[in-house]
């Protein structure tokens, strides 16, 4: 028997594209109190865009404020392919009331459901599709089988370690079977390997046949096949022969397989990857040897650690042995809904690290520093324990690591070579800069090891709060032609392109390097250069290179920090602060209004100006620089709105669970009662 839900049988192949279908239902919507936004273009890109986008259509047409009212953005469209074929979930975001929301968009367009996930998600839009009497697709509906696949493919449960999956039922697990029974597709046969694999119910029959299609396909590339990880899981638990040599061809990548399955071989592969510098490598490492060498994980942390520092590893290695330790001593809280104190026993084992005695002292640097903005968040889940001697210990924990994080952080920074978000999320750290903080700046610029992010950054810092000096350019020269003139995008940094930095410095020191930097710059080629060869003007500025800043500016050619650079050299110039030259720029013709609410936001403190393409709604510095200039005295009433409203569409007011650092309970708190004591203050725009 096959069961038909809401399906639309006078929908016929071949007739209009589901994107073109869910508009003109879109088009439909809207009543009173709620409201759709136009469907997105690449203007709208994520969730805080949304909300702008919402703001200025409720103030161009005179919609009230408090409407309700849903979109969805640019990332969303990915659920669309080329065609307009609906080949994914399309999520619809929101604001407002959940009711009201919910009642607006209905049950979706003919065809299709929308699902919702309640006051704390998004909707969902989907296909309606068929299924059979035990809830199984015909193979042949995409979307059938990728609902279906969906649905078995969610976890019950998903730690930092590991991911917990429910049982299939005879008929699903017969189903997935079928799939890899006939010729193998292995492209395809990726979304059905992985949901056997993760209830370990892939045959040795199917294993080998899937590497022998995989060995044969991808012949000196094992990586290359998005699917070998279910496949390789597999071979090590039936004991393959084969196992070990196609770890080893596929590298520290099958780090997390091997460590699954620990044995002398897997041990000897992952610390040979772990010495290497592979973080993931260090992780595995660790569980193998903590499952055949040292059952006390202290010892087995202290005797990796004491060989990671014998081979001078990197410290992103001490790090990932860290969190190894950290994931191995505490009770790991389900990570899919977290609660705001989830985390609670990792943060506390964190603080405990660094005090800890019993590990060497590269490890409790590790912990001082992947501490340093928690303390507070401790502190404050420990003063609402309910047992007293359990909150006793926590807070004398948190002061013991108070006491000693200066000494252990003296002369350490963050890791350069990572995630650039992950730098961009600490900048607010740098907003001054002590001896210490400088002189590890200066350092990491003359050591030849530091990539092109980490001079970015740390030239940054230096060259914009006036600790640079001829000492950093001179190590930075004998570098800039062959590694500095290459395309670094900083669209989502707060910093510039290293080149463009050292340009500047070298102008304001006078240096003779200035003049061959400025004949590159000349130059027509490499292409990247162009949008922002212009941002050097900042160095040694005078009149006429504000001139022709602002002869571009004002030509409504693509912005990429122009407007901010002209600010910053205005105030330069004029002995006066950027904010007030900002403020008397507000409502110049021909100066947008959007790139100038960043700028004016971004140069509250021109000791650090924050060059981010936008502002960042879950940044700690656009936050408290919003507050700034909204609370500013010598600012005109339409600047301070700006400043308010920015501050009002920060995550820490709507989201606050999206903010990096995550921030206390108290903070979310003094934001809303600041928000609140502004209520009668109307924001801009």
């Amino acid at each position: 028997m096959v069961v038909l839900v809401g399906l639309n049988t006078d929908r016929t192949a071949g007739q209009r594209s589901d994107l073109s279908l869910i508009k003109a239902w879109w088009r439909t919507l809207g009543c009173d109190g709620f409201v759709v936004l136009p469907p997105p273009t690449r203007g709208r890109y994520t969730q805080s865009d949304g909300h702008e986008d919402a703001a200025e259509m409720f103030a161009t047409l005179g919609i009230a404020t408090g409407t309700s009212f849903a979109y969805w953005h640019w990332q969303s469209r990915d659920a669309f392919d080329r065609s307009g074929e609906l080949t994914g979930v399309l999520y619809l975001h929101w604001g407002g009331d959940h009711a009201t929301v919910a009642t607006g968009l209905g049950q979706g367009p003919p065809g299709y459901r929308i699902v919702n996930n309640g006051p704390q998600g998004a909707f969902q839009l989907d296909k309606v599709t068929a299924t059979d009497a035990d809830g199984l697709p015909d193979p042949e509906d995409a979307a059938g089988v990728r609902q279906f696949l969906a649905r078995i493919g969610e976890p019950r449960r998903r730690t930092a370690r590991s991911t917990e999956y429910g049982p299939l039922a005879p008929a699903e697990e017969r189903w997935l079977h079928d799939r890899l029974s006939g010729p193998l597709d292995l492209d395809a046969t990726v979304r059905f390997t992985a949901p056997l694999e993760h209830r370990q119910a892939l045959t040795p029959d199917e294993t080998a046949r899937l590497l022998s299609a995989w060995r044969e396909t991808y012949a000196g590339r094992l990586a290359a096949w998005r699917g070998w990880g279910p496949v390789l899981r597999a071979l090590l638990r039936q004991e393959h022969p084969e196992a070990w040599e196609v770890a080893a061809e596929l590298g520290a990548d099958a780090s997390h397989a091997l460590a699954a399955h620990p044995s002398p071989r897997s041990l000897e592969l992952l610390r040979a990857w772990a010495l290497s510098g592979d973080d993931n490598a260090v992780r595995g490492w660790f569980r193998a040897h903590h499952a055949l060498r040292e059952p006390d994980p202290f010892r087995a942390a202290h005797a990796l650690s004491e060989e990671l520092t014998d081979r001078t590893a990197p410290e992103a290695a001490q790090t990932a042995l860290l969190h190894a330790l950290r994931e191995t001593v505490t009770v790991e809280p389900d990570t899919r809904h977290p609660a705001a104190d989830a985390f609670f026993p990792f943060l506390l084992a964190t603080i405990r690290f660094a005090t800890d005695d019993r590990l060497p002292r590269p490890l409790r640097v590790a912990a001082a520093k992947a501490a340093a903005d928690t303390a507070d968040r401790v502190r404050e889940t420990a003063g609402q324990l309910t047992d007293a001697a359990e909150a006793a210990e926590a807070l004398a924990a948190v002061d013991r690591y108070e006491a000693a994080r200066d000494g252990l952080l003296a002369g350490t920074g963050p890791d350069l070579t990572g995630y650039e978000g992950g730098l961009g999320d600490i900048y607010h750290r740098y907003r001054t800069l002590s001896p210490a903080d400088v002189r590890w700046l200066s350092d990491r610029l003359a050591d030849p090891a530091t990539g092109v992010q980490g001079i970015a950054f740390c030239l940054e810092l230096l060259h914009a709060h006036g600790k640079a000096t001829e000492a950093d350019l001179v190590a930075l020269l004998p570098r800039w032609k062959k590694e500095l003139t290459k395309q670094y995008r900083t669209t989502y940094t707060e910093w510039r392109h290293p080149l463009v930095t050292l340009t500047c410095l070298a102008l304001d020191l006078e240096h003779p390097a200035a003049a061959d930097l400025l004949a590159w710059w000349a130059k027509p080629k490499p292409l990247w250069k162009a949008p922002v060869r212009l941002l050097t003007h900042l160095g040694a500025p005078d009149e006429a290179k504000a001139a022709e800043l602002w002869e571009f500016i004002v030509s409504g050619r693509d912005d990429n920090g122009h407007l901010m650079t002209w600010v910053l050299l205005r105030a330069r110039l004029d002995g006066t602060h950027p904010l007030h030259v900002a403020d008397k720029l507000i409502g110049e013709p021909g100066i947008h209004p959007y790139t100038l609410e960043h700028v004016l936001i971004g140069v509250a403190d021109p000791a650090q100006p924050l060059w981010h393409y936008t502002i960042d709604p879950r940044s700690h510095s656009w936050w408290r620089r919003a507050q700034e200039v909204a609370d500013h005295p010598g600012l005109s009433a339409e600047a301070r709105a700006i400043g308010l409203k920015a501050a009002r569409r920060h995550c820490i007011a709507r989201y606050p669970d999206q903010v990096r650092p995550p921030v206390t309970q108290g903070e979310v708190s003094a934001a809303h009662a600041w928000l609140e004591a502004r209520a009668d203050r109307t924001a801009a725009g």
